[in-house]
């Protein structure tokens, strides 16, 4: 028996609807479309963290699970789970939702590695 996963509990970063604008010569969401969407709810979690300015230096471990169909709905969760003197780890789960559907499947996850920058654009240290 196949074991469901089920989505997190907690409040997404980022709800969006994938739209026909967003998709690759398939008609299946482009990938990059969604990479960026991870990157943006990584970047709200790490300029919170960091209390300003911080890049992505690095993204580890992205695999697509599934595809993302025009009209479905996409929740990015993300989660903070390293943190050094200037860079986090932030792990970012992305799940779909079907527009007539009520259960959601995971879809893809990636850690992005972000740095937290100075005025300078200079690494600096995060304050905890």
């Amino acid at each position: 028996m196949e074991q469901v996963e089920l989505p997190p509990t907690a409040q997404p970063v980022i709800r969006t609807i994938a739209m026909p604008a967003d998709t690759n010569p398939a008609g299946d969401i482009f990938g990059g479309w969604l990479m960026s969407q991870m990157d943006l709810a990584a970047g709200n979690l790490a300029a919170l963290n960091a209390r300003g300015r911080a890049a992505t230096i690095a993204v580890d471990g992205m695999r697509f699970h599934r595809p993302v169909k025009v009209g479905d709905e996409v929740s990015l969760y993300a989660e903070l789970t390293q943190q050094g003197r200037t860079s986090m780890h932030i792990h970012v789960t992305a799940w779909r939702r079907g527009r007539e559907q009520e259960t959601c499947e995971k879809v893809t996850c990636a850690t992005f590695v972000f740095v937290a920058l100075d005025e300078a654009a200079r690494p600096r240290p995060i304050h905890p």
